[in-house]
């Protein structure tokens, strides 16, 4: 079987490859980006592939017998459901037999929110995949752990880490794990025609502060802040506020669908891997390690 991973210079497409390499051998293994050179793994196959070019991921996608569509980014003025429609055209012309997207969870409660624009675009996503008369997998992944304990890390300075969740409840996972389902999924056809919860234990944000801080050996109090607050402390964050404020605000939002219990669904992360999720505990150890 050989798989194609698009849109994988990044992290989560980075972790994927890694883990395919090990499950199928990096020959069967193909890497599509813009920029080819931006493909850091050694031994697989490297092809350039633009989701604004259904010609140009067509072409890379030859030969793939399964591709893993990574969600395009949240980018200002971009049309990203038209762009997730090019590659699944893309790979019906290839002649590709499966698809599996990288959607988000949410339970449907998100409207309102700021996230509620960005996940219209995932649902789309999924229902146009469904008709595409491909076979299919849906995995809805978490939020990336790694993430937000670098923002509890960095408010050990003041002792306080905030943002607008409350106590609204969440499930994290680390990339690797998230990586390691999606390969799991694109590789089994038993999860073909399923929609996954790739997510780990529900916490909340005191919950999950509390658990960094004993890792960590951290001292952070958690105090949940308004919407408009937490637009602006990404805004003077500089690696969002490149972004835009639309960024800003549909990390917001995401705060926003946990204090709404939008993210409070439960996990497939067992049925679609053979085992449990690695608890908060073990990943947050992980990360603390790796560093």
């Amino acid at each position: 079987m050989k798989v194609a991973v698009t849109a994988c210079s990044g992290r989560l497409g980075r972790a994927i490859i890694a883990h395919l390499c090990e499950q199928i051998g990096a020959e069967n293994v193909i890497g599509v980006a813009r920029t080819p050179d931006s493909i850091e793994a050694a031994g697989i196959e490297k092809r350039a592939g633009d989701y604004l070019s259904s010609a140009s991921m067509t072409e890379a996608l030859a030969g793939a017998d399964a591709v893993i569509m990574i969600s395009a980014p949240v980018k200002p003025g971009t049309d990203r459901v038209a762009m997730h429609r090019n590659v699944i055209a893309a790979a019906k012309a290839a002649g590709v037999r499966k698809i599996l997207y990288t959607s988000i969870i949410g339970n449907g409660d998100e409207a309102g929110t700021f996230f509620a624009a960005s996940q219209k675009i995932n649902r789309q996503t999924e229902a146009d995949i469904e008709a595409s008369g491909l076979d299919w997998v849906i995995g809805r992944n978490g939020l990336y752990i790694e993430l937000d304990l670098g923002h509890i890390v960095r408010a050990n300075e003041s002792g306080v880490y905030s943002n607008n969740g409350a106590d609204g409840r969440c499930g994290y996972l680390t990339i690797d794990e998230m990586a390691y389902a999606f390969a799991r999924m694109a590789i089994d056809d038993a999860h073909n025609g399923k929609i996954y919860n790739v997510i780990g234990d529900l916490v909340t944000q005191a919950e999950l502060v509390a658990q960094a801080n004993e890792v960590f050996g951290l001292h952070v109090e958690y105090l949940p802040i308004s919407d408009d607050e937490n637009v602006e402390r990404f805004m003077a964050d500089p690696d969002i506020s490149a972004r835009g404020r639309e960024v800003a605000e549909m990390l917001t939002g995401c705060f926003q669908c946990i204090r709404k219990g939008a993210f409070a669904v439960t996990s497939d992360f067992e049925a679609a891997t053979g085992r449990p999720p690695k608890s908060i505990r073990r990943m947050m150890e992980e990360v603390r390690d790796a560093a």
